[in-house]
């Protein structure tokens, strides 16, 4: 397979790499000293699932000279979405996928319009992993999964071939049933991890042993699941305890990339996280007063050091 990685961040680098090692075609978009970092010495990843250094990866900071494309990892930064989507319209042929591998619950609606239905599914991914240097991707996670499909529900034989093949290559993949209900599950925990290591710059283990701050977390991630219940997602009755099950597997050393990015002083995904959680609390009546207070604490950084120091 053809395999474009847009761009070759934290996520979309990881599994990339992951698929060029196993001989599949991959190229990696990226800019900056990322980008050449890996034209110089490879795409290295430090991984609690086996290391590997990637010493002839193919990297590329203009989308257009890739060619057409069978995959598409769409990996961007929330607020660079749909400038990066326009930029990929090249890759695309009859039978491309774009799956998008981002942190929000509407990557979909927002990608569709630019690229088009047949090419845009639904993707969720559960790993950590964050760029500890240029060319170097470090995953401390023991599990790295990507669930997608069509949020509609409808079936595609194209993207089950594709599917397949992937897990050929030992990645942990799988078409899911539900995908929608797949996105909001990712987006309770994921915001709910943003907004609480963010705001308090604590990774997730003191975060958990203090009572205080590890009750503003789950309060956050109920908000988010009674939004999610009022837009129509039927979470079930265990999601509560399912959220605890995840929140176990992290390791004590967790960061949210939010977290990672106000630390080092870039912008942020606030306003498709904590806000949008905020943003649909309002449109559906349902309070968020946890998920606003700790939007507008982070407001302030949400543009990164530009903003900040303004």
């Amino acid at each position: 397979m053809r395999i474009a990685v847009m761009a070759a961040g934290a996520v979309g680098g990881y599994f990339g790499a992951r698929l060029a090692a196993a001989g599949e075609d991959v190229t990696f978009i990226a800019r900056g000293a990322h980008l050449d970092a890996i034209r110089n010495n490879g795409l290295i990843v430090e991984s609690a699932l086996g290391n590997l250094h990637l010493r002839d990866a193919k990297a590329t900071p203009d989308p257009a000279s890739v060619g057409p494309v069978d995959i598409v990892l769409f990996a961007v930064k929330l607020w660079d979405t749909e400038h990066a989507a326009a930029s990929l319209r090249p890759l695309l042929k009859s039978d491309t996928r774009v799956i998008t591998l981002q942190n929000g619950v509407d990557s979909v609606e927002r990608l569709t319009p630019i690229l088009g239905d047949d090419a845009v599914v639904g993707g969720s991914t559960h790993v950590v992993t964050v760029i500890a240097a240029p060319g170097v991707i470090r995953q401390t996670s023991h599990f790295a999964r990507i669930r997608c499909g069509r949020v509609d529900g409808r079936p595609d034989d194209i993207l089950g071939g594709y599917v397949r093949r992937i897990q050929s290559a030992g990645i942990d993949i799988t078409l899911s049933e539900d995908m929608r209900l797949d996105l909001w599950k990712k987006f309770v925990l994921l915001s709910g991890t943003s907004n609480i290591t963010a705001s308090t710059r604590q990774p997730l283990g003191v975060i958990l042993a203090d009572p205080d701050m590890r009750a503003l977390f789950f309060n956050l991630m109920a908000e988010a699941t009674a939004v999610g219940e009022a837009a129509g997602v039927a979470f079930g009755p265990d999601f509560a305890d399912e959220l605890k099950r995840a929140v176990d597997a992290f390791p004590p050393t967790m960061r949210a990339s939010m977290a990672n990015d106000l630390a080092a002083g870039n912008r942020l995904e606030l306003d498709w996280l904590g806000g949008k959680v905020v943003e649909l609390g309002r449109k559906f009546g349902v309070p968020t007063p946890a998920n606003a207070a700790v939007y507008a604490v982070l407001k302030p950084h949400r543009m990164g050091k530009a903003q900040s120091s303004s």
